[in-house]
C-alpha cells in the first residue's frame, strides 16, 4: 500500500523519516489487524493459548468470572436470530446511550472491540521517533509493543511511593507524544487523584494527548473518579473503557474511546472495527441496568479485601487496591513464585520486573480465592 501525500506529510511533521513509510503502509494496509497485537498476547500471557487442566485456579487476567449480567445475557439471546445481519445502526446507539450517561455528544464515542485496540492506534497516531510514549512502571505495556514497532521512544516512570502516577514527572517528558494513565492502575490497582490527572493535562508538553484508561474505574467508584469532563471541556484527552471487567464480557469483546471527533479521526486511520451484534446488544442492556455496578462493585471488594486481610494476617505485604487485582510480595523472584504456584494448579499474572518479588493476583470467586489462599500459604509460608 503507497501512503497518500497527506499521510506522508503527517510523518515527517511527527518526526519520521521516509524510510520508515515502508513500515507506515504495512500498519495502514493491516487494517483491524496490527502486525503486532496478537503477538503482544500470546507473548505476554501464553497461558492463553492452551486449555488449562481441570479444577484450575484463574486468577490471571483480570476477567470478571461472573460473566454477562442477566439483562445482558437476555438481550444477546434474543438478537441471536438476526446474527445473520449486520444492523450497522448498533454501535450508534450504543454511542448515544453512553454519551448520555457520560456527559458527552454521540461522536465523542466510538466503538471498539475491547479497548486494547484503541489504544495501539492512539500510540501509532501521536507518537514517533521525536514523540515519545510515556508509561508509569509499573503499567500496563500493550502500548509499548506499538510504539517499538513504529521506533518510538518509551519513557517508563516509576510510580510515587504511594503506587500513584507521578504526574510531575510525566508532565517533565521533552515533546511527549501520548502519555497513558491507567486509573485504577494495572498491575497495581491503585488510584491516582482527579486533581492529580487534571494537572497534568493543563502543564503536559504542547501538543501531547493524555490518554487514562478507566478500564476499572466502575469497581473503585466510576461517578466520583471518572476524568470524563476533561472530554466534556474539549481537553487533550482521550478516556478508554472496556465491558471486560466490572461487566464480565472480556470475551465478547465491547470497549469504548472518549474524545474530542477530531481525536478520534486521527486513530481511524490505523483501522476500525464492527462489533458482533450479541457484544453491542450485550451492552447496552449492561448499561442500562440500575443494579450491576453496585451489586459488582461490591461483590469484588468483599472478596478481594478478605483475601488480602488473610494474606497480610500471614505476615505478608499486600499493595493497597480498589481494583479486581492486587500485588502481593512473595519474598521470593516473581517467576519461581508464578511456577510454584501452577504446580498447586493456580494460574496468577505476568511478572513485572521494577517489582521482582511481587506477583499480581486477579479476584476471582470466593471458592477461587480459599483456595488460591491455601496454595499461597502452602507453598510460601
Amino acid at each position: 500500500m503507497t501512503l497518500t501525500t497527506e499521510q506522508q506529510n503527517d510523518f515527517l511533521k511527527r518526526g519520521f523519516s521516509r524510510r520508515n513509510f515502508g513500515r507506515l503502509a504495512t500498519l495502514f494496509a493491516a487494517g483491524t489487524s496490527l502486525p503486532f497485537s496478537s503477538e503482544f498476547a500470546f507473548a505476554q500471557v501464553a497461558i492463553d493459548s492452551r486449555k488449562l487442566p481441570p479444577g484450575a485456579v484463574k486468577i490471571d487476567n483480570n476477567e470478571n468470572p461472573l460473566g454477562p449480567c442477566k439483562e445482558a445475557l437476555e438481550a444477546m439471546r434474543e438478537i441471536l436470530p438476526d446474527g445473520g445481519r449486520y444492523r450497522f445502526y448498533l454501535p450508534g446507539e450504543l454511542s448515544e446511550l453512553l454519551g448520555s450517561q457520560e456527559g458527552v455528544k454521540q461522536n465523542y464515542v466510538q466503538v471498539h472491540d475491547g479497548s486494547s485496540a484503541p489504544l495501539l492506534q492512539a500510540v501509532l497516531s501521536f507518537t514517533s521517533p521525536t514523540r515519545p510514549y510515556v508509561i508509569a512502571d509499573p503499567g500496563y505495556e500493550a502500548g509499548g509493543e506499538a510504539a517499538k514497532f513504529i521506533g518510538a521512544k518509551i519513557v517508563s516512570v516509576p510510580l510515587r511511593k504511594d503506587y500513584s502516577h507521578d504526574v510531575k514527572a510525566m508532565a517533565a517528558v521533552e515533546n511527549a507524544g501520548l502519555i497513558y494513565i491507567c486509573n485504577p492502575n494495572n498491575p497495581t490497582g491503585t488510584l491516582t487523584k482527579n486533581e492529580d490527572i487534571e494537572w497534568l493535562v493543563a502543564n503536559k508538553p504542547a501538543g501531547s494527548i493524555v490518554m487514562i484508561d478507566e478500564a476499572y474505574i466502575h469497581l473503585a467508584g466510576k461517578e466520583e473518579l471518572t476524568s470524563m469532563k476533561l472530554v466534556a471541556a474539549d481537553k487533550d484527552v482521550i478516556i478508554l473503557r472496556t465491558f471486560s471487567k466490572l461487566y464480565g464480557m472480556a470475551g465478547l469483546r465491547m470497549g469504548v474511546a472518549i474524545a474530542r471527533p477530531d481525536l478520534l479521526k486521527k486513530t481511524r486511520g490505523f483501522g476500525i472495527n464492527w462489533n458482533p451484534v450479541t457484544s453491542v446488544t450485550g451492552a447496552m442492556a449492561a448499561l442500562k441496568s440500575k443494579t450491576v455496578i453496585p451489586e459488582r462493585k461490591k461483590i469484588n471488594a468483599d472478596i478481594r479485601d478478605t483475601t488480602i486481610a488473610y494474606l497480610e494476617k500471614k505476615g505478608f505485604t499486600v499493595i493497597p487496591s480498589v481494583s479486581n487485582k492486587f500485588m502481593v510480595d512473595t519474598r521470593k523472584p516473581s517467576r519461581e513464585a508464578i511456577a510454584a504456584l501452577r504446580k498447586e494448579n493456580v494460574y496468577v499474572g505476568r511478572p513485572w520486573p521494577s517489582m521482582p518479588t511481587h506477583i499480581r493476583v486477579s479476584v476471582g470467586t470466593k471458592e477461587e480465592m480459599e483456595k488460591f489462599q491455601a496454595a499461597f500459604v502452602k507453598v510460601f509460608a
